[in-house]
């Protein structure tokens, strides 16, 4: 490299974020930066999902937001993965989206829950083709002798379902986050960064400030 890693730093300075003029709904607030994000951001739905397991060690990935209302954050996995592995040992994790053309970040911590089999069924039959074979083809998380066993299994399932619908895969579906917590996180000058907390209460959403 040219500099150090400690010397690469930018500076932010696009948008400021108040309490007078955010939502105070934080899925609605979610909504009007998702937009945003649209609109600007290569991958917007992009989001870091972190995870702990039974032995309480942690664990992040990188995975693409599905759909989101107000019963949460929707994704979808191979239920064999370790993902879901961790989440049937420890049903909390947390999200993370991090838009760098709009210098946000939005954090999100809550419950996770499977889906109905209905739903995970609906989302399926949307997917590319490609997709729905690979989801039989592998067992995600699993190790492999080397590339070639996954590509002959393929192989396999696309003579298997050739003219054939592909359904879904019986250890493949969906999971809900439902957000307890969301921070909203807009870049500052001088690293001095507007954070809002949303925590949900009995009686709807408290909103606070955090320093940055």
């Amino acid at each position: 490299m040219d500099r150090p890693v400690s010397e690469i730093r930018k500076e932010y300075s696009l948008q400021a974020l108040n309490e007078r003029e955010a939502e105070t709904d934080p899925l609605r607030q979610f909504d009007l930066w998702f937009d945003e994000a649209v609109k600007s951001c290569a991958e917007p739905n992009a989001m870091s999902l972190a995870t702990v397991d039974a032995s309480g060690q942690p664990s992040v990935r990188v995975m693409l937001l599905k759909g989101y209302d107000q019963r949460g954050f929707l994704f979808y996995s191979d239920y064999r993965s370790s993902k879901a592995v961790e989440l049937e040992a420890n049903p909390r994790a947390a999200l993370c989206f991090w838009w760098v053309e709009l210098e946000r970040q939005v954090r999100v911590s809550g419950r996770v829950e499977r889906i109905n089999s209905r739903e995970s069924d609906a989302y399926f039959a949307t997917r590319p083709r490609a997709s729905q074979l690979g989801a039989w083809a592998t067992d995600q998380s699993k190790p492999l002798p080397g590339r070639e066993p996954l590509e002959q299994r393929l192989r396999e399932v696309e003579a298997r379902y050739a003219g054939k619908t592909v359904p879904r895969p019986p250890n493949w579906g969906g999971f809900r986050l439902a957000p307890d917590s969301i921070e909203f996180w807009q870049g500052r000058p001088q690293r001095l960064h507007d954070r809002l907390l949303y925590q949900r209460t009995e009686g709807g959403w408290r909103i606070s400030r955090l320093s940055p």
